[in-house]
């Protein structure tokens, strides 16, 4: 670095050095930092600004090439970017405590146990990649346990909440997209991603893109299937899109929120998201029998465990199986 930051350096250090030592011992001290300094690059770590981490770069590039889903990779190079941010150590240096120091540092400042723990599963994520890549030796997050987290009870929609949802809507459009979530618990980007040319009614069935770009095939309900011939009919415009916002344009999972959070208010059901309906399809269908795995191909998970995360088990129905066998 330049001969300014030493100088700066060395001035600083006479300044504390002043109280404690005569100026013929300072002068000696001094003159050996000189020397020393003389065969080293020096920085502040607070005026330190790393540019952008070519590691992280390449590694986005991998979650593209593996097909990985635009919000994925954008949280991925959130939390990574982030990191490096808040850091200012070159990524080859990192170690399992700069990353406790963090993950520590963003608990003081109120993130959740649970929101440290997503966080902590991208940094192993990107480490085990450069490890495996060979871009570093030694990977700091192989001893970086995992972050435990209360884990609350879910809730699910009863048919009760479903029929009050139905009744409060304004329109065909609204009824339709309530009975299409429950019925097949896709993701709101999804939904919003349908044509009409996905929507076999007939056979009361739907061909959905879901993360990854995985095609899976989702099933209708007679309730579904007619509510929604019943919107279609009533459209006059060429939209391609199977829900339609203001005018002709694609509704936005935005505009699902939040006409949901309008109809729940008037219905008097609370906590009303497009997710607790694919919850609650998930919990329905395995409640009467369906197979978990059958489950998990409906909702477009790859693994069982995901998907009995999505179930809420009935205490009575347990109580009931439990008295059964007992």
């Amino acid at each position: 670095m330049s001969l300014g930051t030493k100088e700066t350096l060395l001035d600083e250090m006479k300044e504390k050095l002043s109280d404690l030592l005569t100026a013929n011992d300072m002068t000696k001290v001094l003159g050996l930092l000189t020397d020393e300094l003389g065969n080293y690059d020096v920085t502040r770590l607070t005026d330190y600004e790393p540019e952008e981490d070519d590691l992280l770069s390449a590694y986005i590039d991998a979650l593209k090439v593996q097909g990985r889903s635009v919000k994925t990779i954008e949280r991925y190079r959130y939390a990574i970017g982030k990191l490096n941010a808040a850091l200012k150590v070159p990524t080859r240096k990192i170690t399992v405590h700069h990353l406790r120091r963090y993950l520590l540092n963003e608990k003081e400042r109120g993130l959740s146990d649970r929101t440290l723990e997503g966080m902590r599963q991208v940094f192993s994520g990107y480490f085990n990649w450069l490890q495996r890549e060979g871009l570093i030796d030694k990977n700091p997050t192989a001893n970086l346990g995992a972050i435990h987290y209360a884990k609350k009870q879910k809730e699910i929609l009863s048919e009760a909440d479903i029929e009050e949802l139905k009744y409060e809507c304004e329109n065909n459009r609204d009824r339709a997209i309530v009975c299409f979530l429950r019925a097949t618990g896709c993701r709101i980007s999804e939904v919003t991603g349908l044509n009409r040319d996905d929507v076999d009614l007939v056979n009361m069935k739907c061909r959905v893109l879901g993360k990854g770009n995985k095609e899976r095939t989702v099933f209708l309900d007679q309730v579904a299937a007619m509510t929604l011939q019943k919107y279609l009919d009533e459209r006059t415009d060429l939209c391609p899109a199977l829900f339609i916002g203001k005018g002709t344009s694609r509704l936005k999972p935005g505009g699902i929120r939040l006409m949901l959070n309008k109809v729940a208010c008037k219905a008097g059901v609370n906590h009303v998201h497009p997710h607790k309906f694919r919850r609650t399809m998930a919990t329905n269908l395995i409640k009467h029998g369906m197979a978990i795995q059958e489950v998990a191909a409906i909702l477009g998970h790859d693994k069982l465990d995901t998907t009995m995360e999505y179930v809420v088990l009935d205490t009575e129905g347990i109580k009931h199986e439990y008295q059964k066998f007992a």
